[in-house]
Formats: structure tokens, C-alpha cells, sequence
């Protein structure tokens, strides 16, 4: 088995989903008492929070990269950013270390592709949501035309998932809104929908919606592990 190298804290909320999928999904794979190989490095959220929104993402890929190569130094075989957001400084972390970097983006994108999904909405962070770095990745390499809120929206999404999923917040008021918001994404065209930050599930489940639902946590843990257990 691989060692996973995990980049979490972002927010630590989802890290605790991530490293319970990891440990579930070997455990599935390989029975008994097996868990997951992991190396972890959880960072100071507030630090990037505060970074992120002063547009200052050359501090972040600084931060990240320094992690991403303790990571590789305990001993991990390939490297998992825990957040969609942050992939925005995935290729300066990807050319710090070695091993190789497990992206979120195109785990998703290839499972909406082998679903035959061809129009899909997008829920993230503003940055997520609004910048090329994720949903032009998506387009360009895997064909798939992505749909994003409209701005009042996108607005109220990139609020919820700070002020409330990030400090482990979930209200049924917000929710509510959330799926208000992926039914116009349908009425739109979108064939299914991406939970494109790693706290959005914490608040929306499949069960809330017939509305195809792509969670990117389950999605990029899923593919960590086979990667780990493949030969």
C-alpha cells in the first residue's frame, strides 16, 4: 500500500471527512483491521482565509509548497490538496516536491465524463466559482461545459461556506437556499451538479435532491485510494 499525503486544515472541518473516507475506503478495499497510509499536514486556516481574500495567492503557493515538501519527507507516495480553492496554486505546489499530485478537478471531471455528463453546474468558493483555474481545467481537457450561479448566488454560497460550514455551522435555512440554488442550475441545463468545495457536503446530501450531486471530497478520496492500492 501507498502512502497518501494529505495537505488539510482548509478547512480542518472537511479534512475530518477526508481522512475518514480514506480510512473507510482501504478498509472497504482490503477488510479486516486495514486503514489507510497517511501522512498529514493540517495548516493554520485563518492565515490562508486571510490570504485569499487580500488576492495574495503567491503567500498561499509559498505556504502550501513548504507543507507539500514536509509532507513528501514523511514519506508519502503522492500528494492530495484537501480543498478545491486552493488548486488555484496546485502547479507551483506540483513543482515543489517529487511525487505526484493527485488533482480534484480532473478525479471529478473523470467521473462526470465516464457518467456521460457533458453540462454540469458548479458550487464553490467565489474563487472557485468565478476564476478559470478549476472550470476552464474541466472544459479544456475533459469537454464539459460548466455552469456557475448568477452572481447574487454565487454571493450567498461563498458566505455560507465561510462564515457557517467552515466553523462547522449547518442550518436547515441555508441548506434550503443551496438547493433552491442547484434546481435553477438544472432549470439551466446542467445535467448534474459539483459540490466544489470540500464543506458543501456537509450541508448538502443527495437524499436532499434529485438533482445528480458530484461531491469532490468522496470523489478525490475514492480516487486516493485506488491509487494507493493499485500495483
Amino acid at each position: 500500500m501507498k502512502t497518501i499525503g494529505l495537505l488539510g486544515g482548509m478547512s480542518w472541518e472537511s479534512t475530518v471527512s477526508y481522512y475518514r473516507a480514506l480510512n473507510e475506503g482501504v478498509k472497504a478495499a482490503l477488510g479486516g483491521l486495514h486503514s489507510a497510509k497517511l501522512c498529514l499536514y493540517s495548516v493554520d486556516f485563518a492565515e490562508i482565509e486571510r490570504l485569499q481574500h487580500a488576492g495574495d495567492w503567491a503567500a498561499t503557493a509559498e505556504i502550501l509548497s513548504h507543507a507539500a515538501r514536509r509532507v513528501e519527507a514523511g514519506g508519502a507516495d503522492f500528494l492530495l490538496i484537501g480543498t478545491n480553492t486552493m488548486h488555484k496554486v496546485a502547479p507551483q505546489i506540483a513543482e515543489a516536491i517529487s511525487i505526484p499530485l493527485l488533482h480534484i478537478a480532473d478525479a471529478t471531471a473523470q467521473r462526470l465524463a465516464n457518467d456521460g455528463i457533458r453540462r454540469v453546474g458548479l458550487l464553490g468558493t467565489r474563487f472557485t466559482m468565478e476564476q478559470d483555474f478549476y472550470k476552464g481545467r474541466i472544459a479544456e481537457d475533459f469537454g464539459i461545459e460548466v455552469l456557475v450561479p448568477h452572481a447574487e448566488q454565487r454571493d450567498l454560497v461563498h458566505e455560507v461556506i465561510y462564515t457557517e460550514l467552515c466553523l462547522g455551522e449547518v442550518k436547515e435555512v441555508s441548506r434550503q437556499r443551496y438547493l433552491e440554488i442547484i434546481q435553477s442550475l438544472r432549470e439551466r441545463g446542467a445535467e448534474a451538479v459539483i459540490l466544489g468545495c470540500t464543506e458543501i457536503a456537509l450541508l448538502v446530501e443527495q437524499r436532499h435532491t434529485e438533482v445528480p450531486l458530484y461531491d469532490t471530497t468522496a470523489i478525490h478520496a475514492e480516487e486516493a485510494v485506488r491509487w494507493a492500492l493499485e500495483e
